[in-house]
């Protein structure tokens, strides 16, 4: 399993344009991607999962990712 921090660099945070877009990059790996802001961890596949997180500028985010690299 692999972790990284990541900090949210986005002005307007992890908003639906950006979560979209995250969740189709995620989607397109077959290992298992999560994201997690707190107490909160949600699949990185699902839109209505990354914008759950409601991160805004700043925040600090735990991706996590297990399994295959190859899409």
């Amino acid at each position: 399993m692999v972790e990284r921090k990541i900090q949210v660099v986005n002005k307007l945070g992890l908003h639906a344009r950006p979560s979209s877009t995250l969740a189709q990059t995620a989607s397109r790996f077959k290992s298992e991607i999560k994201l997690q802001k707190g107490e909160v961890e949600v699949n990185a596949k699902s839109i209505l999962g990354v914008k759950m997180l409601a991160a805004e500028v700043g925040s600090e985010i735990l991706l996590k990712a297990n399994g295959e690299i190859s899409r």
